[in-house]
């Protein structure tokens, strides 16, 4: 199935990109950036840089970010990230320092939570592989699934069967969440209960290595594999391929009518113009409402 264009690269010269999130003109997060209509946000980890990409210009929004990689708008336009080397989830207003809330389970600090996903109530879910910290430092012996509520530093676990647990993403309608197992080369599909708990554990497709996932509001589930961007239909069915000259790391629908595709891949950042509409790509308006009204 063909529904996108060919992908181009719209900024480049980063040294490892990740964590895209399309954030809508109005909000807080873009305030001196000049952004007329909204703009991308995402993370270059090795440079501890939160970066933005708008009306063909590039900026720095945040910096050190502590090797921030995941990020995901909360309810309230607020900017949650995931953070390597701090070990930690943390959340970003765009007019204070980010404030590190979540860093422990149990006691025992974190691997190095990768990716979250914020449901449309707050519910924070994330991943925490061990990529970001050395072997002899590690407490945890195992990379969890994890939900929290907004504004509680204790993290519930959710699962820890996981060899390398990375990207997430709801379904439209928030009845199930995929996870990427990159180790395992599967995204699984989860049931996800209203309280946050996770049931029916199914593996939904194999691609090889799947790093970010994004869904559109059809239900089709974007992958970021090793070769390109796979396509999946809700069935699990294999319906589409991005093909790509650098490895993508993570995706996420933007722009004002929701339809591009943004995909990190290492040094730069590609757009893609499809047919479909993300489905968290309203996200950022509804958040910038929020916000100033």
């Amino acid at each position: 199935m063909n529904f996108f264009a060919k992908p181009e690269i719209v900024c480049t010269g980063f040294r490892f990109v990740e964590g895209p999130v399309w954030v809508d003109d109005g909000s807080p997060l873009l305030a001196g950036t000049g952004a007329r209509s909204g703009a991308l946000l995402f993370s270059d980890i090795p440079a501890s840089r939160l970066c933005w990409f708008a009306d063909g210009r590039t900026g720095v929004l945040r910096e050190p970010t502590g090797q921030a990689n995941g990020n995901a708008l909360d309810p309230g336009g607020m900017l949650i990230s995931c953070e390597h080397e701090n070990r930690c989830v943390s959340r970003f207003d765009g007019k204070h320092a980010a404030r590190r809330f979540v860093q422990r389970f149990e006691g025992k600090r974190l691997n190095s939570p990768n990716d979250v996903a914020v449901r449309s109530d707050g519910l924070i879910f994330f991943t925490d592989p061990p990529y970001g910290v050395a072997p002899e430092d590690r407490e945890l012996d195992f990379q969890g699934i994890y939900c929290v509520e907004p504004e509680s530093a204790d993290p519930t676990l959710l699962n820890d069967e996981f060899d390398k647990p990375n990207g997430l993403a709801f379904s439209p309608d928030e009845t199930s969440l995929y996870i990427a197992d990159t180790e395992r080369g599967h995204v699984r599909r989860f049931s996800a209960g209203s309280d946050g708990t996770l049931s029916d554990d199914r593996v939904f497709c194999d691609c090889e290595r799947p790093d970010g996932i994004c869904v559109d509001t059809a239900g089709n589930v974007w992958v970021a594999c090793m070769e390109g961007v796979e396509i999946f239909a809700p069935d699990g069915r294999r319906i589409g391929f991005i093909a790509l000259p650098e490895r993508p790391a993570n995706i996420a629908f933007g722009d004002a009518d929701g339809s591009t595709l943004y995909i990190c891949a290492r040094t730069s950042i590609y757009a893609v113009e499809t047919e479909v509409t993300g489905a968290l790509a309203r996200r950022g308006r509804s958040a910038a409402e929020a916000c100033c009204s």
